[in-house]
């Protein structure tokens, strides 16, 4: 069972996760906050999993929050829920700790399947985060003149610029025609070759090294 937490004030919001995951067997909410507050003292007291947390609350920075969790417990598992105004401040999350990111008028339902592939050692994230990541994170308009000890195959690469798009595994193995435990496959190639350990991760380093980009 994975234990789950969430901070979210937004009440539509958060009655949208809750329903979709109680739709599962597997995930459990074992806690909610709305105030930062009342989210310090869900996440001191420990015993979950994974972390939902709304950047925008009323009474403080859920970046703080992310900060807290990642210090506390550094195995668990962070997913930032977001809306598109917030999107510059997806750099900072990931410096903060986090994993994942959910937009909140995209894809919210699809919440559990995003804390399964986090909570495996993926990284959940929407396309549009995603092309915003490359963005922030592409540190000047030349890549890294430094080649991989070992390359990508082109159908790692293709992989690669599937998973930097947000799409899923499941998505991914539909437009590959192949099967999920293949892209699980892949995707374990593709961290070991970038020495990565996260998505976020793979996609900062492919795109500094010119390996993927969004035209």
């Amino acid at each position: 069972m994975i234990n789950t937490i969430i901070i979210e004030d937004d009440t539509k919001t958060l009655e949208r996760l809750h329903a979709a995951i109680s739709a599962t067997n597997d995930i459990m909410v074992i806690g909610t906050a709305s105030t930062a507050k009342d989210g310090a003292a869900l996440i001191k007291m420990g015993g979950y999993d994974v972390l939902l947390c709304d950047l925008g609350l009323p009474d403080g920075n859920g970046l703080d929050l992310i900060k807290q969790a990642a210090e506390l417990f550094p195995d668990v598992d962070i997913i930032v829920i977001t809306i598109f105004a917030e999107q510059s401040k997806v750099l900072a999350s990931i410096k903060a700790g986090a994993r994942g990111y959910l937009l909140k008028d995209e894809r919210i339902e699809s919440c559990a399947e995003s804390i399964r592939e986090t909570h495996a050692g993926g990284s959940s994230i929407s396309p549009l985060i995603a092309r915003q990541l490359l963005k922030q994170l592409r540190p000047s308009n030349s890549p890294i003149n430094d080649p991989l000890a070992e390359p990508l195959s082109p159908r790692e690469t293709d992989v690669l610029n599937l998973l930097a798009r947000g799409f899923t595994y499941y998505e991914i193995a539909g437009f590959l025609n192949i099967s999920e435990h293949t892209i699980g496959t892949y995707v374990k190639r593709i961290y070991r070759k970038l020495e990565v350990n996260s998505r976020s991760e793979a996609v900062f380093e492919a795109s500094s090294r010119g390996i993927i980009d969004f035209h």
